[in-house]
């Protein structure tokens, strides 16, 4: 955290806001951030109820730079923002605003933080074959994501929610040009996509508390050459990826993710490069046992 000698009129204020909010280990991240580059910016966790109002109140004050935005407000915050990129219309959420001199633009860093994962882990996926599990608001981002700047050779996506599953991929087929399939997750649909699946992307709360022994995956499904992309952060390590990891395959941990989309806001908020260690670090300090 800033020390609070060193505020001043200047000092450019970020903040998440959420309910509940407690739990967050976003000012830790940022401010850490901020002081690893001796940056004259703030970050705070708010617990908002009013997002109407709270964005108006960004609005007014000119030193409001920039603000994170969890749970439950992603959706309802679109409407209250100037600008939002097409892929996040899309998608139909943001996690990220940022105040330009009193225009407030909106945007995902959930996507991008996914596909910069990817990408840093040498992973190609021009031409390939993406099996998506699950199809709720981080799969959205994702798939949308991956669709617009990818190459696939085909996006497939099961999921037990019809009505969620049926409305993604219809929003896909409409607004990109990816080839798209999907079907509703059964033991047979699953094995069939594992088949001819070339990177493994699971999107359910399945491995996390309290399922932390849960796998979607039967360990036998998996095939050789196969990348595991799991986006659930905590524990450190799901159960689909340490048996993943035993097969001998390349897996992309959600830390990864959540860490690059971290990164993309405090790059949107300071302009200048985030110094990514950093900011691993202290999620690792905050997540480790």
């Amino acid at each position: 955290m800033k020390d609070i000698r060193s505020i001043s009129p200047s000092t450019q204020i970020c903040a998440v806001i959420g309910n509940p909010i407690a739990h967050s280990l976003s000012p830790a991240i940022h401010n850490a951030a901020f002081a690893e580059l001796d940056l004259d910016f703030v970050y705070v966790a708010c617990r908002v109820e009013d997002v109407k109002n709270a964005l108006a109140g960004m609005r007014a004050l000119n030193n409001f730079r920039g603000m994170s935005v969890t749970i439950p407000h992603k959706i309802e915050i679109m409407k209250y923002v100037d600008e939002i990129a097409e892929v996040d219309r899309s998608i139909g959420s943001i996690n990220t605003v940022i105040n330009e001199q009193g225009k407030l633009v909106g945007l995902g860093t959930d996507g991008p933080g996914a596909l910069k994962s990817i990408v840093d882990a040498g992973v190609n996926t021009d031409g390939k074959s993406i099996l998506m599990l699950g199809s709720g608001g981080a799969a959205r981002a994702i798939s949308f994501t991956l669709a617009r700047n990818a190459k696939l050779g085909e996006l497939s996506i099961l999921d037990v929610s019809e009505n969620m599953l049926q409305r993604l991929t219809a929003d896909l087929r409409a607004g990109t040009d990816a080839f798209i399939k999907s079907e509703l997750l059964t033991e047979n649909s699953l094995a069939g996509a594992m088949e001819d699946a070339d990177v493994i992307i699971h999107c359910t709360p399945v491995g996390m508390h309290p399922n932390k022994d849960a796998s979607l995956i039967p360990a036998e499904f998996f095939k050789p050459e196969q990348v595991i992309f799991d986006i659930v952060y905590t524990p450190l390590e799901t159960k689909l990826l340490t048996e993943a990891k035993s097969r001998g395959l390349k897996v992309i941990s959600g830390v990864d993710m959540f860490i690059n989309q971290a990164v993309l806001q405090f790059e949107r908020f300071t302009g200048v490069d985030a110094p990514i260690e950093v900011m691993r670090r202290v999620v690792l300090e905050h997540l480790g046992p």
